[in-house]
């Protein structure tokens, strides 16, 4: 259980034979933010999400670039989420769901959460262009669906509208952030979890919550 005060933070280390990731996170405290993934848009994506997230977050990724970005995006996003879920503890009186618009210049997306147990990603982004330098746009959405499956999450991801493709992703990862933010917040006055079945966990959660 997480105690008043004491931050929430993990670190995970996962290495296949295409990646190999290093990757603490600290829901609380957001002084240290280090990205390396050698994927260059991607990290400044990782790093708009932990500066509006207002967490810490310490990645080095290295795999296969030589064959294509996909595995070390998709393995980022397996390590973050399940650094994101050990640091939440057993103590889950937090505030849940939350929702969060962000705009950057004439994009503008929506994020919408539930720390629920459940894992589901609707993704409803279409990127205006498949390569953002040689960033490939499809693979925001193999990142998020990994993350939200090892999170044990809900996340629903709108691009409201949008011209620019750098843009649009921005403002996604922005409203992800302040959702996210919003949700893991602590509600220490609550008894137990904000459910009716009074759990979150991935058992129980599957009858409802």
């Amino acid at each position: 259980m997480v105690s008043k005060g004491q931050s929430r933070k993990s670190q995970v280390k996962r290495e296949t034979r295409e990646t190999k990731i290093v990757l603490a996170i600290n829901l609380d405290d957001p002084t240290k933010i280090s990205v390396s993934t050698g994927v260059g848009f991607f990290d400044h994506m990782l790093e708009a999400l932990a500066t509006h997230g207002r967490m810490g977050l310490d990645v080095d990724a290295k795999g296969d670039l030589h064959i294509d970005q996909h595995h070390v995006v998709e393995d980022v996003g397996i390590a973050l989420g399940t650094a994101f879920r050990q640091a939440l503890g057993e103590d889950l009186r937090i505030r849940r769901f939350a929702a969060a618009y962000a705009p950057l210049d004439e994009a503008l997306a929506r994020a919408v959460v539930d720390i629920s147990g459940r894992s589901y990603l609707h993704y409803g982004v279409e990127v205006s262009r498949p390569l953002i330098g040689d960033f490939q746009s499809d693979l925001v959405e193999e990142f998020f669906r990994a993350f939200v499956t090892n999170a044990s999450l809900n996340l629903h991801l709108d691009l409201v509208r949008g011209k620019n493709a750098h843009h649009e992703v921005e403002a996604v990862f922005k409203a992800t952030a302040l959702a996210l933010r919003e949700a893991v917040r602590r509600e220490e006055s609550l008894d137990g979890v904000l459910s009716t079945k009074g759990t979150l966990s991935e058992e129980e959660a599957t009858r409802g919550s």
